[in-house]
């Protein structure tokens, strides 16, 4: 089993996620909790109903009650997770995140004073990643946007279409020729109906969300956010200044195209970007790599990149190399010259792919327009 099917939920499990799922449970009659998940409630003033209904196999976690409603929850065979103190995020949240959230207030001050920075500042405080608090506030973390990304894969948004991934370097400059490339290219993607999911970060990641955000919008005003965004061409020097651009952007286009952003907290030293309207941000990066190549099963893009993007490459392949005939995903290269020779990865992907099932479904293409071209085949 593959971490990220590890982190979908039994079919006797029920995420219970909002009092308004709560109370029309107890409406409909509920008389029992058992295999009922309620993460991060405020179930103050619902004394009658907890107490009433049988407890035994229910689990709790991060909910505030009302007194004496714990004791009897836990009397009567439920499992209580406390709220964890001192931790600057909601370890049993119930919904991805939203660049507006990680983001709040960024206007008005730095990009320091943000929930994202805060939490990478938590993240790598010395011994951190050691403690036992740290690590379950964490892992518990995950595990709750992976219950919110299983969510999402059975939402309107994704009902019906295929998801298809966009890897490539996070060092491409707004302004330059690759970020406008990938920014097209996730244009093109959800014109024709799929959903874009990337790493989340900057470079080629903020361009292929920005494409696909902006993807009903006329070219004057796609070329004009190209244009706008160029005038801060990175975060470095500032993250502040790189995230208000992109925000006002967002702005100006408030309705875009939905799109998926998995990013890390463990390469805290790239920030997510504005574009990604439904952010899966993990504190485990092996478990971020793992669900972004599951999801993607109408195959992955991989543009021009280096030492992740080529990790990726073979992560990817051994999926497919191992993978049931039904599992296979087309691997596309965009970039004959880049990888071919200054990072030869097609060779050996070809190699690897010879004989097996996979080897009709890899490409090395010149263009994002034959990229998408050959997703069809």
């Amino acid at each position: 089993m593959s971490a990220a099917r590890s982190l979908h939920p039994s079919p006797r499990t029920l995420e219970v996620e909002s009092l308004d799922s709560f109370e029309t449970l107890v409406a409909g009659g509920a008389r029992s909790m058992h295999g009922w998940h309620l993460q991060s409630l405020d179930l103050r003033g619902r004394r009658e109903p907890l107490e009433s209904l049988d407890a035994q196999g229910a689990i709790f976690l991060g909910c505030t009650f009302d007194a004496g409603v714990e004791e009897s929850l836990r009397a009567r065979g439920a499992l209580i997770f406390p709220k964890l103190e001192k931790v600057p995020f909601d370890p049993y949240r119930g919904r991805l995140y939203t660049p507006q959230e990680l983001y709040a207030g960024v206007a008005e001050t730095r990009y320091e004073d943000t929930l994202d920075a805060k939490v990478y500042q938590w993240s790598i405080r010395p011994g951190q990643r050691h403690r036992l608090d740290a690590t379950l506030a964490a892992a518990l973390h995950d595990h709750s946007i992976g219950d919110a990304l299983e969510e999402l894969t059975r939402s309107e948004l994704c009902r019906g279409r295929s998801m298809v991934g966009v890897m490539g370097g996070h060092a491409a400059s707004r302004g330059s020729a690759g970020f406008t490339e990938a920014a097209l290219l996730g244009r093109l993607l959800a014109r024709n109906g799929r959903v874009v999911a990337t790493g989340g970060g900057p470079g080629t990641m903020e361009a292929a969300n920005l494409g696909a955000y902006l993807s009903t919008a006329d070219e004057a005003d796609f070329q004009r956010a190209l244009a706008d965004l160029a005038v801060v061409p990175g975060f470095r020097p500032s993250v502040s200044a790189w995230a208000r651009t992109a925000a006002a952007v967002v702005e100006r286009h408030p309705d875009g195209t939905p799109s998926l952003g998995i990013p890390t907290w463990f390469y805290g030293h790239e920030p997510p970007n504005f574009f990604a309207t439904h952010i899966a941000k993990y504190f485990a990066n092996a478990i971020r790599e793992a669900v972004l190549l599951e999801l993607c099963n109408g195959g992955i893009i991989f543009l021009p990149g280096s030492g992740g993007t080529v990790q990726e490459i073979f992560q990817d392949a051994c999926e497919n190399y191992y993978g049931a005939p039904e599992t296979i995903t087309p691997m596309v290269l965009v970039g004959t010259e880049h990888w071919l020779r200054r990072f030869p990865a097609w060779p050996l992907l070809q190699s690897l792919a010879a004989g097996r099932r996979m080897e009709n479904r890899i490409f090395l293409v010149d263009s994002v327009e034959e990229a998408l071209a050959v997703l069809e085949v």
